[in-house]
């Protein structure tokens, strides 16, 4: 069986001893074997933890979201999957970034006219803008982008941070097998009621509104693959929890 040093492991990974051993003090990153002086060693399945733990921390997700995701997986290579198809499309996104950038470069260089649509390819703030419109009207992306834009940075980071949180907490449930209409469930849901409402300026979205928030989150596969990174079967039960919370509690 290969193994590894803690130092080893924290050179391959970028890392440091100190981290991986808090890691493991805290129940995310437990060591195959502890060897004389206190050694601590890890092996491929430790491996694969760490690579988990650190993509997800790539993702802005604290250590009990973390904690939270990986004790609810039943199934490594389908959360793997998951993770891999998200890491595509930020490098797709990433791609558009470098083309944009090059081409405002070059078109700066030469003297060229710029077009809004190249400078800014890749830069997702109003990625859903249509969207938004078609659903909700231009009303409510007006608002809204006026909102997030008056955000600090640090408030921007937080509103995510919350939603990660949420999106943690379902993720778990769904690992444990809970149905939308539990308790654990609909009080998760209502942490999700609330984030929508405080992204809409404070405005309660209606029932129907909530519900077809919910329903986007399946069939949107750049929604779905957001959430379900936190199990499989999240982003349905969301979707299910939200239609039960809004037929509660919203008409």
């Amino acid at each position: 069986m290969s193994e590894w040093s803690i130092q080893e492991l924290a050179k391959a990974a970028g890392t440091t001893s100190r981290t991986l051993r808090h890691y493991g003090d805290v129940g995310l990153l437990k060591p195959h074997r502890t060897g004389a002086g206190g050694y601590r060693f890890y092996d491929n399945t430790a491996l694969i933890r760490l690579q988990r733990i650190l993509l997800l921390r790539e993702l802005g997700l604290g250590l009990p979201a973390i904690a939270e995701i990986l004790g609810g997986e039943r199934d490594t290579a389908t959360a793997l999957h998951t993770h891999l198809e998200l890491l595509e499309q930020e490098r797709a996104r990433i791609d558009r970034q470098i083309e944009s950038v090059t081409t405002t470069l070059r078109k700066t260089e030469k003297g060229l006219p710029l077009m809004p649509e190249e400078v800014f390819d890749g830069f997702d703030h109003a990625h859903y803008k249509d969207e938004v419109i078609e659903r909700w009207g231009s009303d409510a992306y007006t608002s809204g982008d006026a909102w997030w834009r008056s955000k600090s940075e640090q408030d921007k980071k937080s509103h995510l941070n919350t939603h990660k949180e949420i999106a943690a907490a379902f993720g778990k449930a769904a690992a444990d097998g809970l149905g939308p209409e539990s308790e654990t469930v609909q009080e998760i849901t209502h942490r999700q009621f609330a984030w929508v409402e405080t992204g809409w300026q404070g405005k309660a979205p209606s029932a129907d509104a909530f519900i077809g928030l919910g329903r986007m989150y399946v069939d949107d596969p750049r929604f779905r693959a957001n959430y379900d990174i936190y199990g499989p079967g999240t982003a349905e039960l969301i979707r299910d929890a939200m239609a039960v919370y809004a037929e509660t509690n919203l008409r």
